[in-house]
């Protein structure tokens, strides 16, 4: 089943990130005003920012896989949590991550960043939090993995590239895992019995992002 009810948050949602995106995309001033921006926000205070950023995309691929993700996980979510826990979730991951982003990167005023990815990986691994064991399939990918190592995979990786920055890479890869992690605490504090039968795989998922608090906070990386 392609739509079912609990969908309508995300797809309202959706409808308004796509329609600010694409204005964005032909009014230069909305795009430089309110993206992510460390100088703008330690500076200037403008904190808007750390929200209105989830609703700027780079380009209609930027936009498709942000929202295909957040259409496709949006159902366990909003089943579990209601439509207010969804929002309330989404654009907690947001500031989290845009918090986490701003935060690593204090010391660069130019660093700025784009998109709803924070929001989004709140989603994503809150759903997997939820059910660990269920199947996620990579677009456009058509072979399913268990989503406990997908999720796994997924931090080692980010974690990897913000350690090892590359000149050809600019994912903003703080805000995914700041994001992410704040998918992981709400399901864990809203939904304790959930994390409990689940243990073992969240905590395997959880060893990349400890990984990196032990080289942010003692080793001082990717600072």
């Amino acid at each position: 089943m392609l739509f079912n009810v609990f969908q309508i948050p995300a797809l309202v949602l959706s409808a308004v990130i796509a329609l600010v995106s694409i204005i964005a995309w032909r009014n230069d001033f909305i795009f430089q005003r309110y993206q992510f921006s460390v100088g703008a926000i330690r500076y200037h205070k403008q904190y808007v920012r750390l929200i209105s950023s989830a609703f700027l995309h780079a380009n209609g691929w930027h936009l498709f896989f942000n929202l295909f993700t957040l259409y496709f996980f949006s159902s366990i979510i909003t089943l579990v949590y209601g439509w207010l826990g969804f929002l309330l979730l989404f654009f907690g991951s947001v500031l989290a991550g845009n918090l986490f982003s701003l935060w690593l990167y204090k010391n660069r005023p130019s660093y700025a960043a784009i998109g709803a990815s924070g929001g989004v990986s709140g989603i994503l691994f809150a759903a997997i939090t939820l059910s660990p064991m269920s199947s996620i399939i990579i677009f456009p990918i058509p072979i399913p993995i268990t989503s406990w190592i997908y999720a796994t995979l997924y931090f080692a990786y980010s974690v990897a590239m913000m350690l090892n920055p590359r000149h050809y890479d600019n994912t903003g890869h703080a805000a995914h895992l700041g994001g992410a992690a704040c998918g992981m605490v709400f399901a864990a504090v809203l939904t304790p019995a959930f994390v409990m039968e689940n243990a073992l795989f969240i905590g395997i998922m959880s060893l990349p992002l400890c990984y990196l608090a032990y080289e942010i906070l003692v080793n001082k990386r990717a600072r």
